[in-house]
């Protein structure tokens, strides 16, 4: 028997080889697809990323708030501010909106029977809204910034006008109704910028039910007044 044949060894039956794509496949994870868990991520991310605008803009105001140091608060990567939101005025605006939001949905319950009463409802529901610590802190950020930069103020007249006084207006039968909800809005603004930004003495002290007894007729009058006449109030 030659070499060859004492180191012959005995025949196997053929085996495939392997490859990379013949490996085990994972078992299906079970619950939610992975589409659903990249959605439910990303909005995480996008909600970080509005309330880190919120607190930069609130703290820093609009100029010196930056897209990096908001994603670095939201702890993602600026394209990603991007990716959501576009440039910073853009993110200015959402994070505006949803500071809205609260304000926007309720006066949509306000004023079922008409007119009548509008004034004191309003100004209920407005000192309400401020009053409340954590609607507070996001509207601050908006009316501080829109007190120092043109871009942030004309953001700021757009909220107020379409999701505020365009909500109002619709209740009044006056062919100035317009300006009566403006007028009424001025005073109220003004009266949260003093008490609430300013913080100036006496009014940011006074109680919320003397300023709704003092506001009420104000503000009333401007909706539903006749013009050239003063308001009584207490």
């Amino acid at each position: 028997m030659s070499a060859r044949d004492t180191n012959a060894r005995p025949a196997q039956s053929a085996q495939p080889v392997k490859g990379a794509g013949d490996a085990p496949r994972p078992a299906r994870r079970r619950g939610r697809p992975a589409s659903a868990d990249r959605a439910a991520a990303g909005e995480a991310a996008r909600d970080r990323i509005l309330a880190s605008a919120r607190a930069e803009f609130a703290e820093r105001g609009y100029d010196k708030a930056s897209i990096r140091s908001i994603a670095r608060g939201a702890e993602v990567d600026p394209a990603l501010v991007h990716h959501y939101f576009g440039t910073k005025e853009q993110v200015f605006e959402a994070a505006a909106e949803v500071s809205f939001a609260p304000a926007a949905e309720g006066l949509g319950h306000l004023v079922p029977h008409g007119p009548d009463g509008l004034g004191e409802e309003l100004v209920r529901f407005f000192l309400g809204v401020w009053e409340d610590p954590a609607v507070r802190a996001p509207l601050l950020a908006v009316v501080r910034s829109a007190l120092s930069n043109e871009t942030a103020a004309r953001i700021f007249r757009g909220m107020v006008t379409r999701q505020l006084m365009a909500r109002v207006a619709h209740r009044l039968d006056a062919p100035d109704r317009r300006l009566r909800v403006e007028l009424a809005a001025a005073q109220m603004v003004g009266v949260a910028i003093m008490r609430y930004v300013l913080e100036i003495e006496p009014l940011a002290s006074a109680e919320p039910e003397e300023l709704v007894a003092r506001l009420a007729p104000a503000v009333q009058h401007h909706l539903t007044g006749p013009v050239g006449e003063h308001p009584r109030g207490g």
